[in-house]
């Protein structure tokens, strides 16, 4: 861990109501190397940490500079 901001982790629950995707999508992109990966937190639990979904997130984010057009908009 590079500092602390990288020790807050979530749980799945809490990744789900963050990212807006299922479960089974998540673990998609999980496995196509598109959503970041989880992390071991005991014999039986995983979680993400919250600064590679927060990365995420600001990533798939569509650029402020980005004209965006509406219906009809040519």
């Amino acid at each position: 861990m590079d500092s602390l901001k990288d020790a807050r982790v979530m749980r799945l629950p809490e990744v789900i109501t963050v990212v807006g995707m299922c479960r089974a999508q998540i673990y998609r992109k999980m496995n196509n190397g598109t959503f970041p990966q989880s992390v071991r937190i005991s014999a039986r639990a995983v979680a993400w940490r919250e600064s590679e979904i927060i990365d995420w997130l600001t990533s798939r984010a569509p650029s402020k500079a980005a004209p965006t057009h509406g219906v009809g908009d040519p």
